[in-house]
C-alpha cells in the first residue's frame, strides 16, 4: 500500500499507518455519528427550529444547509481553530459558547453507544438483516427523509443556482 501511494504521488502527506479493524470501525463511526448521520440530523433539527419559529423556509435552508459547505471548506483548509479565525466575532463567540450546549454529554454518550454497536457487530447484524429482508427499514427511512420539507426547498433553491454541478439523483 505504501509503495502504491508513493507511485501515485499520495505520500508522504496522504498516508498513515492503521489497521484494517481501525479503518473499518472509524469509517463506519464517522459516517454514522458525523458525516451521514449526526450532521444530517443537526442540519434538519436547525432547519425545523427556524421554520417552526416562523422564519422563511429559504432563509432557514441557506442558514442551516447551504452555508455548511462554507464552514466545512474552512475547516478542511485551516482546521477548526483556523476556521474560527476566519469568521466573524459574533459567529466565533456564538459557536464557542453555544456549540457545547447543542452537542453535550447526551450526544457524546450516544456516540460511544454507536461505536460500541459497531465494535460488537450489532450494526452489521442490523444491516445484514435489513438487506436480507429487501431493505424495508432503509427504504422507509429514506422515503421519509426525501419527503421532508427541507428537501423540497433544497431542490427548488439548487435549481436557481446553475453553478452547482451536483444533481438531485439518489445513489444506492
Amino acid at each position: 500500500a505504501r509503495a502504491y501511494a508513493l507511485a501515485i504521488g499520495a505520500a508522504p502527506t496522504a498516508i498513515f499507518e492503521t489497521t484494517f479493524q481501525q479503518e473499518c470501525e472509524a469509517d463506519l463511526f464517522g459516517e454514522q455519528a458525523v458525516l451521514c448521520g449526526g450532521l444530517v440530523e443537526l442540519i434538519r433539527a436547525a432547519y425545523e427550529t427556524l421554520a417552526a419559529a416562523g422564519f422563511d423556509e429559504q432563509m432557514a435552508y441557506f442558514e442551516c444547509v447551504h452555508e455548511v459547505k462554507l464552514i466545512v471548506d474552512l475547516i478542511h483548509e485551516r482546521g477548526i481553530a483556523g476556521m474560527r479565525a476566519g469568521i466573524s466575532t459574533a459567529a466565533r463567540f456564538g459557536g464557542l459558547t453555544r456549540g457545547p450546549r447543542v452537542i453535550g454529554e447526551e450526544a457524546r454518550a450516544a456516540m460511544r453507544k454507536i461505536l460500541a454497536e459497531i465494535q460488537s457487530g450489532q450494526f452489521a447484524k442490523e444491516l445484514e438483516a435489513d438487506a436480507k429482508a429487501g431493505g424495508p427499514l432503509a427504504a422507509r427511512l429514506q422515503a421519509a427523509e426525501a419527503a421532508h420539507p427541507l428537501e423540497a426547498v433544497g431542490r427548488r433553491l439548487r435549481k436557481a443556482m446553475p453553478w452547482l454541478e451536483a444533481g438531485d439523483e439518489q445513489e444506492d
